[in-house]
Order: structure tokens, then sequence, then C-alpha cells
């Protein structure tokens, strides 16, 4: 039996969280939503995503790929016809609860007893000509050594010799949320308004800006490695968060839109280069394989709680100061590079047991 389970990043590039940026105006116009009614439509669909990702191993495990990805479907459907036909604030944080989970049950599909199909996606993959029997070997020797292993319970992560990994791959869950991207994500647009920008220009150009820089991101992460992609990284975000918070703190100059623009597109195009995927390719390779299953849970969990508060707590943030909102991201965001040079590890081109060793060298050498 061949299991196969897929850790999917749920962040800035997924359409499905950022669609309340540009229709912020009009839903907030038509229905007389106040601020914490619309912050609450904005952050819920990340508690719907907690709720799915909770249950998403199980399901996948019962039924398969297809059926978890079908019942996804049905509810990202049901979610989207709940807000296209809402007359009130309930409907609209029903269906958004919704699409929520739907995204969040395609967070660990796992593939079960396809060793055949397994292997012609392979051969398929590295080309028709490729000898895949030495990597379908070790895939199939990987599997069923963990299903030999005895699966870990998430407490059982809160050990001394795992206290650096786990302090790694939740310190940058809660630094990449935290750092602001989801309250970018969700109300760009109103930033862009508040700044003096043309929202649907700014939100176009974002887009613009992060699918080359995400495809610039995977092409570069195993050639230059985990950590300096990770470093450049964070540091442009810091660096857009603080122009955006210059501009407002001088917003009476005529060039403040720009600027606010230019730090907006800076942060995610730096954010799309590394700390949006990176922290989940660490977090699966800093683990034993018979935690990753438990660090993957908590690890998502934390994810999206951090994202439930920073998107919904961003509009009130901005009521109370624009500027102290984004110095604040900025000073988060430096902190994350302190963070990274001190306790992340390269982990690029080195076995699970390297990696260990260079996490906890006491046990090793025991």
């Amino acid at each position: 039996m061949m299991v196969v389970r897929i850790r999917v990043d749920a962040d800035l590039p997924q359409p499905q969280v950022g669609y309340s940026s540009p229709a912020q105006s009009g839903i907030v116009d038509d229905l007389g939503l106040t601020v914490a009614e619309y912050s609450l439509f904005g952050s819920v669909l990340t508690i719907g995503a907690m709720i799915g990702a909770i249950v998403s191993g199980q399901i996948a495990d019962y039924i398969g790929r297809r059926g978890t990805m079908g019942f996804s479907e049905i509810f990202c459907l049901a979610g989207w016809l709940a807000i296209a036909f809402s007359k009130g604030a309930w409907w609209l944080d029903l269906g958004r609860l919704l699409v929520g989970c739907g995204m969040g049950l395609l967070s660990y599909v796992a593939k079960i007893g396809r060793k055949k199909e397994c292997e012609a996606a392979l051969q398929h993959l590295r080309g028709q000509n490729a000898d895949i029997t030495l990597e379908a070997t070790e895939i199939r020797e990987y599997t069923e050594t963990l299903q030999q292993l005895s699966e870990a319970r998430i407490l059982d992560l809160f050990q001394w010799k795992y206290a650096h990994s786990l302090i790694v791959g939740v310190g940058l869950m809660v630094l990449q949320q935290f750092g602001g991207v989801n309250g970018i994500a969700f109300y760009a647009s109103a930033i862009f308004i508040t700044a003096g920008f043309s929202g649907s220009v700014g939100t176009i150009a974002m887009v613009i800006v992060q699918i080359p820089m995400t495809a610039l991101g995977v092409i570069l992460m195993d050639k230059s490695g985990r950590r300096p992609l990770l470093l450049v990284s964070a540091a442009g975000t810091c660096l857009g968060c603080l122009l955006v918070g210059l501009s407002f703190f001088v917003q009476d100059l005529q060039t403040t839109p720009i600027l606010a623009l230019v730090g907006v597109l800076v942060y995610t195009g730096s954010f799309s280069l590394g700390m949006g995927g990176i922290p989940w390719v660490i977090m699966s390779e800093i683990f034993p394989i018979n935690m990753k299953g438990s660090a993957g849970s908590l690890v998502t969990l934390v994810s999206w709680l951090g994202s439930w508060i920073v998107s919904y707590a961003f509009n009130f943030l901005m009521d109370w100061s624009s500027t102290g909102t984004f110095f604040t991201f900025s000073s988060i965001c430096g902190l994350t590079v302190l963070f990274i040079a001190k306790l992340v590890p390269e982990t690029k081109g080195r076995t699970l047991e390297e990696i260990q060793a260079s996490l906890n060298p006491f046990s090793a050498k025991k």
C-alpha cells in the first residue's frame, strides 16, 4: 500500500482568500455592515479552514483524495451561493465559513493503495526514457517505514528533543502571519483607497507582481538554499511595511499614494519570494517521519489561528492608526529576519539525520 500525504500551502496566492479586498466597499455599502461585521466576514474564512484542516487527514484516509476533493467542492459551492444570495451579515458569514471549510479540507490529502499509478506518474514526470526504479523503491520504502512507526500524538511533540524543531516550525508560522500577510491580502483595496490610490489598480498590480515572484522563489529555493531566500524575503517584507507606514505618516505630501503602492508591491513580491512557501517546506524537513503528521496538524492550526487574529483585528488597527499598524508589521518582519538568522537551519541537500543532528546535537552524541 502506498500512502503519500502532501501539505498544501494556504497563503496569499489563493483567490478565495483575497477576493474580499476589491469587494469590500460594495459589500459594506449594499448591506450596511459595520467595521466589526465586515472584519468578522473577512476573517471567518480562517476559522472554517481550521475546522477543515483538522478533519482533512481522517477524511482522506477513509475516502481518498478524490472523495475529499469532492467534499471540498461541495462546501465551496454552498459557500459561494450563500454569499451571492445573502441579504444580511449572517448569510455572508456562513458562506465565508463554508468556503473556509472547503479550503481546509484540501490542506492534507492522502493517496492510498495506488502503487502502479504512483510509478506511472513518476515516469511521466521524469521522462519516458528515465530509469525510475531507484526513486520508486525509495518512495515505497519510505511509506512502508512510515506505516510501521506508531503515529505520534501532538502532545508527543512537547519533548526536549523536539524543542528546537518545534520552535522553528511554529515560530516561522507565527511570524509569517503576524507580519500582516492576510491583513494586506484581505483588505488591500481599502489600504490603497485610504492612502489615496486607486484600489482596483493597486490590487491588479499586486497580482502582476505576485505571480512571477512566486515562480522565481520556486526556482531559487533549490539553488540558493532555504535560509538565504527566507532572509531576503523577510527583509523585503520589513521594507515594504516600512514604506507603507511612512506613506501614511507623511500623508499630506503628494508622493504618498505612490509610496503606499510601492510598499505594498515590495511586501507582496518579497513575501511571494520566500516567506509564503518556504516555512512549509522547512516544517516538513525538520521533524522525524513519525512526527510529521502531528507536527503538520499543529503548525497548520497555528497558521490559521494567526491568520484569523490578524485578519479580524486589521480593520480595528487601521482605525486606531494606519501608521502604527504598518510600523508594527514592519517591526515583526524585522524580528523575523533575526529569528531566521539565529534559529532556522539550512535544510537544502541534507538528510533527515543531518538536520536532526544540527537541531539537537546533544541527543545525536548520545
